[in-house]
């Protein structure tokens, strides 16, 4: 009797070596934001400038983020050329949506209506979002195959060639800045570098993908999908992506009608800001989860990777709040006292967040690994709902409590509420 090889058990270092690329594209994804609103603020009407290209990259966000769920399902669904064909179809589905979505704010009446009847911003700054809009209406389909190219990438676990693309990607965004200023000087500067910049960046994943041999070869694959199955896969995570984007605006519009309003609205962006960059990462456990985890060792290990993780970044946002309050927020940030001594408590409570955001994304990987993509958009409505019952009941019942304060309280009670259902869900599944 011959004995049948065991697959190794996956080491924390092989997780650490996948993920913390990932981490670090992250990273450099938020330098990119932040390096053409210092582009920006040197323009002449530097405050309307600003403020356009803000609002801007709200909408397009909220139209947007189905594609960017792109290489999660890549990785999840692609298996050989039939599946990748189906998936480009599905890409370009996603993308024609968003454009057309995108195109009708730009050049239509939907956009004075949106912009400056529900958003409520002065024509200026709307005009100026829509002339932002205009140029980003092709964004969704670079954006669309860079999700692809990376998802590829990321299956063959070749991780640091994402964040190789988005450090290029810098690079470029700097060099179309400059070269920008000879026909923008406005808006529209940030949003054509954002524009060219994501093409070198998409354009660059492409030959990773090809220079690599990442892309299927064979023609036949086990568990190939059909375009409309993988249609029917993707759908709930797009729905779901999209659904996700409105639960900071619902949190807004609750905290805006308090006595601390502005000093409320004005703390949750910055503090949403650094949890972005100290949690944001917490969502690529996914990838790790879709790509590493074979057996059921696998998964212990990843959830020590999780927990040892999770760790990290709770004791960095406590060193962010406490003992490097007055370098990161009064040096970086140029924060006023007040403004810096109101926000040290409730981004000292956001030192869970991590954990309960990381859990929630091992949760979601669980599902799209199995197939249960309906189960996210539930899950989504779930944490959406929640909010809308706290809105209602925020209108009926003054509660003597600083807005940010109840923000923090409604972030994390959320994430627990969509953590909660997805919980209960799994115990319907056989373990992994």
């Amino acid at each position: 009797m011959t004995n049948t090889p065991t697959k190794p058990t996956i080491t924390l270092a092989e997780i650490s070596l996948f993920f913390f690329p990932l981490l670090l594209n992250v990273q450099l994804m938020s330098v990119s934001h932040s390096i053409i609103n210092a582009a920006l603020a040197r323009v002449d009407d530097y405050v309307v400038a600003l403020a356009s290209f803000s609002v801007a990259m709200v909408v397009h966000l909220l139209f947007a983020s189905p594609s960017y769920q792109n290489h999660t399902i890549t990785i999840a669904i692609v298996r050989g050329k039939g599946s990748l064909r189906g998936m480009v179809i599905c890409v370009i589905l996603i993308a024609c949506y968003v454009s057309i979505m995108l195109n009708l704010i730009a050049y239509t009446f939907v956009g004075d209506f949106l912009l400056q009847t529900i958003l409520g911003v002065s024509e200026p700054i709307a005009k100026g979002a829509q002339r932002v809009l205009m140029l980003l209406g092709l964004l969704p389909f670079f954006t669309g195959f860079r999700g692809l190219f990376q998802g590829l990438v990321i299956k063959a676990r070749r991780t640091n060639l994402v964040s190789i693309a988005t450090a290029v990607r810098i690079v470029a965004l700097l060099g179309w800045l400059y070269a920008g200023q000879r026909w923008f000087n406005g808006p529209e500067l940030g949003a054509f570098a954002l524009l060219m910049c994501i093409i070198v960046e998409t354009t660059l994943m492409g030959f990773f993908a090809w220079r690599y041999h990442i892309l299927p070869r064979a023609n036949t694959a086990v568990d190939e999908k059909t375009p409309s199955e993988i249609l029917r896969f993707a759908l709930p995570v797009a729905f779901s992506s999209g659904l996700q984007q409105t639960i900071p605006v619902v949190i807004n519009a609750i905290i805006s009608r308090l006595p601390d309003a502005n000093l409320a609205l004005a703390s949750f962006g910055v503090i949403r800001a650094l949890l972005f960059m100290l949690s944001g990462p917490m969502r690529n456990l996914q990838q790790v989860y879709l790509t590493l985890i074979e057996t059921a060792e696998d998964y212990r290990v990843l959830l020590r990777f999780f927990w040892w993780t999770s760790l990290g970044m709770a004791i960095s946002t406590l060193a962010i709040a406490l003992p490097g309050n007055q370098l990161i927020f009064e040096g970086i940030f140029g924060l006023a006292n007040e403004l810096r001594d109101y926000i040290v408590l409730p981004l000292s409570l956001c030192a869970i967040y991590p954990l309960i955001y990381g859990g929630t994304n091992l949760l979601r990987a669980y599902f799209t690994t199995n197939h249960h993509t309906v189960v996210l958009g539930q899950a989504t409505l779930v944490k959406f709902s929640y909010l809308l019952i706290c809105w209602l009941l925020s209108l009926l019942i003054s509660v003597p409590i600083s807005g940010i304060i109840l923000a923090i309280f409604l972030l994390i009670s959320s994430e627990l509420a969509e953590g909660w259902y997805l919980r209960t869900k799994r115990f319907k599944y056989l373990p992994h």
